[in-house]
């Protein structure tokens, strides 16, 4: 195996959208020398629940918890508690509902880990989806503005809108999923691009999913991942 960069290697989150626990771990076992976080979302979240994330981590990963909340102030506190608790180094709320939530899912968040001895976690905002490509241009920086004055510590956003994201936020972390390899389907993401031009860009943790995980063969496609940032940064 080829020498493995280990910066590199912590700006990457593997993307576990799978069903079933098993196979979120041998994905993990698998892809563990070139991935420093997974990524658990709705789909492995809602199969196996808090379980996932204390599996995966024990693989070495930091856990990066997609949940995507939006509910009510209180309930979104009280829930980021929760998973603060359980050890996430990283939970997504939507930006959309508003500053009082956002308030309440940091502080949450940040509570149920201090009371649980673990370190502070990364509270993400999610901005517009990878998906939406019709999101109207005030949207972004409206919604970054709102996370920055919530004290989220980070931003999901496309690699189009980092530039804004760090002239309206420079000190949050910018995280960017739609990923894609060159020649890769873009799937469902209107906005994708490839690994080294989102860290020319400006991005800390990218969010690596079926380009990767759907490829036939996932360790060269991961291995290709990391040479498209080492070559970026030539």
């Amino acid at each position: 195996m080829a020498e493995i960069d280990a910066d590199i290697r912590s700006k990457l989150a593997l993307v576990m959208d799978v069903d079933d626990l098993v196979a979120a771990i041998r994905l993990g076992r698998e892809l563990n020398d070139y991935f420093g976080v997974a990524k658990i979302g709705l789909e492995l979240y809602s199969a196996a629940g808090p379980e996932a994330i204390g599996a995966v981590a024990d693989l070495g990963y930091k856990i990066f918890l997609d949940l995507k909340l939006h509910d009510i102030p209180t309930t979104v506190g009280k829930s980021a508690r929760v998973l603060g608790a359980l050890g996430v180094s990283y939970l997504t709320m939507h930006a959309h509902g508003g500053v009082e939530m956002l308030q309440a899912g940091v502080h949450g968040l940040e509570e149920g880990a201090r009371n649980a001895g673990l370190d502070k976690p990364e509270s993400l905002a999610v901005t517009v989806l990878t998906s939406d490509g019709d999101a109207p241009e005030h949207i972004m920086p409206k919604r970054v503005m709102l996370a920055a004055e919530a004290g989220c510590t980070g931003l999901v956003c496309a690699a189009g809108d980092l530039q804004q994201a760090h002239h309206y936020a420079p000190r949050m972390t910018r995280v960017v999923p739609g990923i894609r390899l060159p020649g890769d389907n873009g799937d469902d993401h209107a906005n994708a691009v490839s690994p080294g031009d989102a860290v020319t860009a400006g991005a800390d943790l990218l969010v690596i999913g079926r380009t990767v995980t759907r490829a036939d063969d996932p360790v060269a496609a991961a291995l290709a991942v990391h040479e498209s940032i080492a070559a970026a940064g030539d």
